[in-house]
């Protein structure tokens, strides 16, 4: 199969590293900050309505954040794959890695989508609310949103594939059209047509399917497409798709962990009440700015690092490493800053009852404490994911997790209160990113001397993990 003008342009192996980074970060960055947009922009409008009406989406946001777990199965299966087989140049077995990671997310996603839509009640029920209209506005926003899972499951592996082979800029685009749509249509169907959390969820499954559709059209239409061709048929191995589970399980545990004992965290927080729910779930929106451009760069790191490590380029792995947590660094610090000094602002945006803005913003002036530690967390875990060892971040993370609510509930039992919950989130955040970033330094050495040799391949083609 000739290699397409898309994989020349987009080539990670050569050119200069910064440039290279910022040419696939910067589009990913977009992503994920119009993935965040969606949130704040049901939050926006929903804050018109009422905080209940937050609270409901933002509980409803858990179990969405709870099928991002078996989502990153797909989409990471085929950033890993694809990047270090076109790294390799086999441009065949890139093919072969999208596939079968679009396979995985076709099953995964309508298995979520389908339970959302059967257990939508019990699953409302798991947080207590005490007010009864927020739990039933959550079990209609789930059973409402269920009809896209699927659609996001195969958005992210086309997603993946794009990022993979360097071309992040594609995926942002039609991300970016998906989200003025969102735009367009929440004020439409919340105040307009009076159908309020129920108009937010209608509103994100009309822009998540125009997306779906977009991603489908780019990667089989597109100039710019990673592959020549991308067969309906889809060519299943059973060799890359256990490759792809070992790569991706480990991760998939850590995001469900992580949402699940969230989730127990967010039930001890609605035990204050409703607004302490809308001001957790608004402010966690305004922090993402730091994690979710974070998690931008590491993503475009996965990219960086999977294309030279299937080239054998070690060097030039290492100094993207460096380059990456400098930027990150810079930005983590910017992010603190904006948070302490501006947080009640930025909140105040969203919901401007004065009473929730203070909360708020105590909220993110505790979240503050944690900025920097997770920006660098994100291109340490991004490191060790390039190269396919993906369970290293993930057992540190499931395990410094597991504290979340345990501090959370003894810190909220005394005076501190409902701050004694977000204090704890602090401090697990901030042991999770400092262990991580250890790991990686005081093992680097180790690495370097067990790393395989660029010919040094198996069977399967892929190398040696580090």
């Amino acid at each position: 199969m000739s290699a397409s003008p898309a994989v020349n342009k987009y080539n990670l192996t050569e050119g200069g590293i910064l440039r290279k980074l910022l040419l696939v970060a910067l589009p990913i960055m977009g992503t994920q900050f119009i993935q965040m947009a969606y949130n704040l922009t049901d939050m926006f409008w929903l804050g018109r309505v009422g905080s209940d009406a937050v609270a409901a989406s933002g509980a409803a946001g858990m179990y969405l954040w709870l099928s991002f777990g078996f989502l990153l199965i797909g989409r990471m299966g085929a950033e890993i794959g694809v990047s270090q087989s076109l790294g390799r140049r086999d441009k065949r077995a890139a093919l072969i890695f999208s596939q079968n990671a679009m396979l995985i997310a076709i099953v995964l996603g309508l298995l979520f989508g389908l339970c959302l839509l059967i257990f939508n009640r019990e699953l409302a029920h798991f947080f207590k609310f005490r007010e009864l209209k927020v739990t039933e506005d959550t079990a209609a926003y789930l059973s409402i949103v269920a009809w896209a899972i699927p659609a996001t499951f195969i958005s992210a592996v086309i997603t993946g594939s794009f990022n993979a082979s360097g071309n992040s800029h594609t995926p942002f685009v039609l991300n970016g059209i998906g989200l003025g749509a969102n735009v367009i249509l929440d004020p439409v169907f919340i105040l307009v047509l009076h159908m309020e959390v129920r108009g937010a969820a209608i509103a994100t499954v009309i822009s998540q399917l125009i997306v779906c559709a977009g991603l489908l059209l780019a990667i089989t239409r597109f100039k710019s497409r990673p592959f020549e061709r991308y067969p309906i048929k889809i060519r299943i191995e059973k060799e890359k798709i256990i490759l792809i589970l070992k790569w991706t399980v480990p991760i998939a545990l850590e995001s469900l962990f992580f949402c699940f004992l969230s989730m127990i965290t967010s039930r001890i927080e609605a035990s204050f009440g409703a607004h302490a729910i809308a001001a957790s779930k608004v402010g966690s929106q305004i922090e993402s700015l730091s994690w979710l451009i974070g998690g931008g760069f590491g993503s475009a790191l996965i990219a960086f690092i999977g294309q030279n490590y299937g080239a054998g380029k070690w060097e030039r792995i290492r100094r993207g490493v460096r380059i990456s947590a400098m930027a990150m660094a810079v930005w983590g610090i910017f992010v603190t800053l904006l948070l302490w000094f501006a947080g009640g602002f930025l909140f105040s945006l969203f919901l401007p009852d004065p009473e929730l803005a203070r909360l708020g913003a105590r909220y993110l002036r505790i979240l503050a404490f944690c900025q920097l530690a997770m920006n660098l967390e994100a291109v340490t875990a991004g490191a060790f994911k390039g190269t396919g060892r993906t369970l290293i971040p993930s057992a540190v993370s499931i395990t410094a997790n597991l504290l979340r609510p345990v501090l959370a509930f003894v810190l909220s039992r005394t005076s501190l209160g409902l701050n004694g919950v977000w204090i704890g989130i602090t401090i697990t955040a901030n042991i999770r990113s400092i262990w991580i970033c250890f790991w990686y330094i005081f093992r680097k050495k180790d690495r370097e001397q067990n790393a395989a040799p660029p010919q040094a391949r198996r069977r399967d083609g892929m190398v040696n993990p580090l």
